[in-house]
């Protein structure tokens, strides 16, 4: 799968209809972004079980303020609909690789149990 193109219309529903998500912040101007992106298409067609997004910060200025980019390029992961990894720099292939594979392998607490540990917290803390 090749990367898609986010904005404020189809990003929320992306990062939750997804299993695993990656967001590449960039800008045409950027050349860090520039050097990026084919290290980033390229993973995107050998890893098919993710969805890779990019979001044009020049294009979708809200999103990115919302997003609180700062500085591009960012890369955001998302996994079951969290945000599970945010850094800006571009990424050699391997570093790039090293992050698929940890979000791939990175287990979240079911809902419930997330839930169940909140409670607990609480009550702890009473």
């Amino acid at each position: 799968m090749s990367t898609i193109q986010l904005g404020a219309a189809n990003f929320e529903d992306t990062i939750k209809e997804n299993e695993v998500v990656l967001v590449d912040f960039w800008a045409s101007w950027c050349g860090p972004c520039r050097q990026f992106a084919p290290i980033y298409e390229a993973a995107s067609q050998v890893n098919t079980d993710f969805v890779f997004g990019s979001v044009n910060t020049e294009e979708e200025r809200e999103l990115s303020a919302a997003a609180r980019i700062t500085s591009i390029p960012t890369l955001m992961a998302f996994k079951s609909g969290q945000l599970v990894f945010a850094q800006p720099g571009a990424l050699p292939a391997p570093a790039l690789d090293q992050l698929i594979q940890a979000v791939r392998e990175l287990e979240l607490p079911d809902e419930d149990e997330a839930v169940d540990q909140s409670t607990a917290d609480q009550d702890g803390n009473r």
